[in-house]
């Protein structure tokens, strides 16, 4: 659940938007000034901030502009019912990610918030080491183990290896791996196909008691860990 401060003087604004925001599953405290915002976000953490720009005893871009030197991530969303684009550009000159003029529509909001927070997600990385059981392929290495010890791949191993790992416990049709493999259709008349897993079979499952690829009869071929009886 998102954490959302929300700053905002007038009561039934706040209580307005809190209650529908709080019906959307975020979480909501509220500060009806500067001071109280200021303490809040100095002492608790947000995924983001809601701030309007006229507050008693500051304005929200004063606010906006503190935030932003003791914090340059958090997503700030301004409201304000000055619509002019030299007041829109003064709010984002201030450090915020976004303007909503009042009055707005709650989907809007709504829709605004979860494009910030989404955008503040950290990005992923994909590994660079594939895996299943006790088997790794490292793809900046080019390279592929099982339990410890070295796998010799030709190219079009190493290729057909990593299919199977991008896609453990799924039956992959033999038309599915030419395709991704080898760049063509899959002609019925060649047993190409099987002869590479064969290949790849013996170099990753010879003298391990696990069995990693298996044939689905009329269908293709999967990878999962299976003892060898």
């Amino acid at each position: 659940m998102y954490t959302i401060l929300l700053v905002e003087d007038e009561e039934k604004v706040s209580a307005f938007i809190r209650w529908g925001l709080e019906e959307h599953n975020y979480a909501v405290v509220i500060a009806h000034d500067g001071a109280e915002a200021r303490s809040l976000f100095t002492t608790q953490k947000f995924d983001l901030i809601i701030l309007d720009v006229m507050l008693p005893d500051a304005t929200g871009l004063e606010l906006c502009d503190e935030i932003r030197q003791v914090n340059n991530r958090v997503p700030i969303l301004m409201l304000t019912a000055l619509g002019e684009v030299e007041n829109k550009v003064a709010g984002l000159q201030a450090g915020a990610d976004d303007y909503l003029v009042k009055p707005f529509h709650f989907m809007e909001l709504t829709a605004r918030l979860k494009a910030l927070l989404r955008r503040n997600q950290p990005k992923q990385v994909e590994s660079h080491v594939l895996s299943y059981a006790d088997l790794k392929l490292d793809l900046w290495t080019k390279t592929a183990e099982r339990a410890g010890q070295q796998i010799v791949l030709t190219a079009k191993e190493y290729g057909l290896l990593e299919l199977f790992l991008r896609n453990p416990n799924k039956t992959l049709s033999r038309d599915y791996i030419a395709e991704k493999v080898w760049g063509i259709e899959f002609d019925t008349g060649t047993n190409f196909i099987d002869v590479y897993v064969n290949y790849l079979r013996n170099k990753v499952e010879k003298g391990f008691p696990t069995k990693l690829i298996h044939t689905v009869i009329g269908m293709g071929y999967i990878l999962k860990a299976e003892k060898i009886a």
